[in-house]
């Protein structure tokens, strides 16, 4: 089957049928898309057409994409339940997560260290999981390239996050206030957001 055949590039094999059943039960359409600086993946419905879209980072391990795939699914089956007269991440969706999640909760999907994080983060999910900073160390360990993430520069660094370049500076909770260089606005970003660190300042860094 050519679907399965695409899904094994991306998901734990132990999980490929149990994806691919909800993807056939929930009659959605898939897209693995080019990886976003704002989110990892995303579940939208369309009124005009009454059709369900999911997609997903093709840049996230394979544990990371499990995860990110599932919390998109819990989405629309809450949507299908309730529509829109529930919170996106209120306690219908946290349940019907809890409930995609129970099947692959297990160290024949997930290594041991992580299956205890996801365990942990499914106690009260947040609405992403980047924001929960033990979860998104260990799902980054199993990157293909594990890079470096904004708590771990010192104050003052520059560093490039997407296409743009900002300037380390205080931390408020779980995200720093960063300054984006060119244009000297200041933004908070998660302290997990992966990075990559500059060691020399860029044009107009000066600012």
């Amino acid at each position: 089957m050519r679907e399965r055949e695409t899904l094994r590039r991306f998901f734990p094999e132990a999980v490929l049928t149990y994806c691919l059943e909800l993807w056939h039960h929930y009659a959605f359409t898939f897209k693995i898309t080019r990886k976003r600086a704002t989110k990892l993946g995303d579940y939208k419905y369309h009124p005009s057409s009454k059709k369900h879209t999911i997609t997903v980072n093709n840049d996230l391990n394979s544990y990371a994409f499990l995860v990110t795939y599932l919390h998109e699914v819990a989405h629309l089956i809450t949507y299908k339940s309730h529509g829109r007269s529930v919170l996106p991440h209120g306690k219908e969706w946290k349940n019907a997560f809890r409930e995609v999640m129970q099947p692959v909760l297990n160290t024949n999907v997930f290594p041991g260290d992580l299956l205890y994080q996801l365990q942990r983060y499914l106690e009260n999910p947040k609405a992403s999981s980047c924001n929960d900073h033990a979860l998104t160390s260990a799902l980054a360990r199993y990157d293909k390239y594990p890079g470096t993430i904004l708590k771990d520069i010192e104050p003052g660094s520059l560093f490039k996050h997407g296409k743009k370049t900002y300037q380390k500076e205080a931390l408020r909770r779980t995200r720093y206030i960063c300054k984006e260089v060119k244009s000297g606005r200041r933004y908070l970003i998660s302290k997990s957001a992966p990075v990559e660190p500059l060691t020399v300042t860029p044009p107009g860094g000066n600012g």
